[in-house]
């Protein structure tokens, strides 16, 4: 058998082999976990259960080979991610698990564990000439929680252990096995509001950093603070406290879309987690930490830039929520789209600005090999998704 024909033979019976299981994907070597992505979601129909199936399985190799790019390239070599636009993810995958799953006759819904061959897939960087950083950072503790300013001082007033959509979305994300892997934990009883408050302040976030520390342990410790302005209608995030790069404190204000607070805190917490990412890999490849943190201004001093690239204002028009959910997961995960900000979303059309270095042409062409267009219709740019 000719030896191609093999190897993509191989390729699939690991995937099929690997599809039977239930559960995580087994345990790889801790120098490749970062070549897992873990519980991703995949969804897709078709014409019956099988080919349902077929799609979005494929789909989602894809989607998180992807997903694995933005993981371990530096953020400012993400245009050199465009050099593997070619390159099938399928022969590049070590295998899948499924964590759970549910199917109709034409629906197939899934969450999957997928892992890449990492001696492929950095042989495969290394040739292009993509810089990459798979070494784990050791692991930093992050605490999730809500803040109300307007409420009475005191553990049960002003600042709560995150709940509801906060609290739920950290432990659905691919903590571990990111390049800088999380633990959350929950508030330490003696951390009192004094303490977190005064991360909000520069003459004060050190001596409240080192009180972080002392709680749990260890000088690796962020506080994720969610707060929600109903009348401002956004949600504004802090970061703060000491992760394997050093000491920093990030502010970011997320548009609350459509009254829509759960899926502002989960795009907040996806946020969240790339810009710890971000800042190991900055540290690990002879850059700045600012640049490794491009979401947001830093009001308090520490290291931090804005988004690079040019604005690009557009609406997304679309059928139904499955097809606003992919052309969404496109725009967080494609190369290169930063500072992203939904406005109101209705049944069927979003209002939508994000920077790409280039402006819209650009972005138009990087989004038409995702099978999205986006088109200047005369001072308007529209989105939509195969058309």
């Amino acid at each position: 058998m000719h030896a191609t024909m093999m190897t993509a033979l191989l390729a699939v019976l690991t995937i099929v082999a690997a599809l039977g299981a239930t559960g995580p994907a087994l345990a790889k070597p801790a120098a490749d976990r970062t070549y897992t992505i873990a519980n991703y979601p995949v969804e897709a129909r078709a014409a019956n259960a099988v080919a349902a199936k077929e799609t979005a399985i494929a789909d989602g190799q894809k989607a998180a080979f992807r997903s694995l790019l933005k993981r371990i390239v530096p953020v400012t070599s993400y245009r050199d991610i465009e050099r593997l636009a070619a390159t099938d993810p399928a022969t590049l995958i070590d295998g899948v698990a499924v964590r759970s799953e549910r199917n109709s006759a034409t629906e197939y819904i899934a969450n999957l564990d997928i892992s890449f061959q990492a001696a492929e897939v950095r042989d495969l960087l290394t040739r292009q000439g993509v810089p990459f950083v798979d070494t784990q950072a050791p692991a930093t503790i992050i605490v999730p929680l809500t803040r109300d300013a307007k409420a009475a001082a005191g553990p049960a007033g002003e600042f709560r252990a995150a709940s509801g959509a906060w609290g739920t979305v950290w432990p659905t994300l691919d903590l571990a096995n990111s390049v800088s892997p999380l633990k959350a934990e929950a508030l330490k009883p003696e951390l009192g509001p004094d303490t977190l408050r005064g991360l909000y302040d520069e003459a004060t976030r050190n001596a409240s950093v080192m009180t972080l520390a002392a709680a749990y342990g260890t000088d690796q410790v962020v506080v994720a603070m969610a707060e929600v302005d109903t009348e401002g209608r956004k949600v504004n995030v802090l970061l703060a406290g000491q992760d394997a790069a050093g000491p920093f404190a990030l502010n970011r204000a997320y548009r609350l879309n459509d009254g829509d607070l759960a899926y502002t805190l989960e795009l907040a917490a996806v946020v969240s987690q790339g810009v710890l990412e971000g800042r190991w890999k900055a540290v690990n490849s002879g850059g700045a930490v600012a640049a490794a943190a491009p979401y947001a201004a830093d009001p308090g001093g520490y290291a931090a830039t804005a988004p690079a690239g040019d604005e690009v204002a557009f609406d997304a028009q679309f059928a139904g929520q499955n097809e606003w959910n992919a052309m969404r997961r496109v725009l967080l995960e494609a190369p290169g789209i930063d500072d992203i900000r939904i406005g109101t979303v209705s049944a069927g059309n979003a209002s939508i600005s994000v920077k790409y270095p280039g402006g819209g042409p650009a972005l138009a062409q990087a989004l038409a090999g995702y099978g999205i267009s986006l088109t200047d219709t005369g001072g308007l740019w529209v989105m939509r998704q195969g058309r």
